[in-house]
């Protein structure tokens, strides 16, 4: 591939980051209401772009589910806890009984979206903002430095039968900008280097998070999600570090305790 040709889709890339950023940044802010409203609509597109995927001779389902997904989220989040997980796995659940004979991907990736979602929701609200950007900051260096990496580095292929583009180059980057992010953070969170070895494991996980969108479309049969953003598809496209970094924090959180254990 030409020099031209490797770096052809940076500037669409760029561009929609930059918009992506300025939006999410604006809601991570605010936070509360408005937050919440953005993740209930992230969450309800992204499992439009599955559904669509999964069962494309059906586009009303998918976009039914989308809605539902929406509403159960935004609803989840007001309500006592004891409704929270029924709600969450409402759009699943329906899913199962709406989509042909890939319903099962459906259903166990639908649960993996709701469950992000609810992870940066209770980042966001229960830590506070400066650990919901050290999440969103983590996902985006490590996803820069393995883009920059792997085009111009090149080599051996991470997992060529799943995710061709991915190169071990690229994944070595991620993590060590993930070292990086976190050696600073840690230091301005008053946590020091202690912030640096989980600050990998959550690049890690959003490495997963990409690995496992990839084998999504693959077994779909597409090249994107969906073509809402230039330059990066769709938002599961986007977003499915996002959502491996979100789960792992939701995990780790339950179990273990944030910020004071830090992973």
């Amino acid at each position: 591939m030409s020099g031209a040709g490797r770096w052809s889709d940076l500037l669409p890339r760029v561009i929609s980051a930059l918009v992506m950023v300025l939006v999410g940044l604006a809601a991570v802010v605010q936070g509360g209401i408005v937050f919440l409203a953005l993740i209930s609509m992230v969450c309800g597109v992204m499992i439009w772009e599955l559904a669509r995927m999964l069962s494309p001779e059906r586009p009303g389902v998918a976009l039914q589910l989308a809605l539902l997904t929406g509403v159960a989220f935004f609803v989840a989040m007001n309500l006592s806890p004891v409704f929270t997980a029924p709600l969450l796995l409402a759009p699943a659940l329906v899913g199962f009984g709406q989509i042909g004979k890939l319903r099962l991907l459906y259903t166990v990736y639908a649960v993996f979206i709701t469950l992000a979602g609810f992870g940066m929701v209770l980042v966001r609200d229960g830590l506070g903002f400066d650990w919901m950007i050290w999440v969103i900051v983590i996902v985006i260096v490590s996803d820069v430095a393995g883009y920059f990496a792997g085009k111009s580095i090149g080599g051996a292929k991470l997992w060529p039968r799943v995710s061709p583009n991915k190169t071990w180059s690229g994944t070595v980057a991620g993590w060590i900008g993930a070292a990086v992010v976190g050696f600073f953070f840690g230091s301005d969170l008053g946590v020091g280097a202690t912030l640096v070895f989980p600050s990998i494991l959550l690049a890690m996980a959003a490495q997963a998070g990409d690995i496992a969108e990839s084998a999504l479309k693959r077994r779909a049969g597409v090249k994107d999600s969906s073509n809402l953003i230039p330059g990066h598809g769709g938002l599961l496209d986007r977003f499915d570090g996002m959502l491996g970094a979100s789960v792992l924090v939701l995990i780790v959180g339950q179990f273990v305790g944030l910020p004071a254990g830090v992973m």
